[in-house]
């Protein structure tokens, strides 16, 4: 990622996090920071695997159903959006500096 792994590593432990988002979309193994505000284990003490519903965010990808760009070093070609199956704005909501939809 061009900003560094702490970034990513901040957005895995909050859909980790069971009070954070309604249906979370990683499963998450170790210690990810408690509701009374407790920070989450070093990202060397964490690990992740996709949950069964995120899978449905990934649904259909192989099939053409989005557009591909290069990605910021344009060493892959990435989805311009998911082609979900599951409203993740709807059900599990957004919120921080950079949230916007239109």
């Amino acid at each position: 990622h061009p900003h560094g792994d702490t970034a990513v590593y901040d957005t895995i432990v909050r859909m980790a996090q069971p009070f954070s988002l309604r249906y979370m979309l990683v499963d998450g193994q170790g210690n990810f920071g408690s509701i009374d505000g407790d920070a989450p284990a070093a990202m060397r003490y964490t690990e992740v695997r996709m949950s069964r519903i995120a899978h449905e965010l990934l649904a259909d990808l192989d099939k053409e159903t989005v557009d591909f760009v290069p990605n910021y070093d344009e060493s892959e070609r990435e989805p311009t959006v998911f082609p979900t199956r599951l409203p993740n704005l709807l059900v599990n909501g957004a919120s921080g500096i950079a949230v916007g939809m239109a």
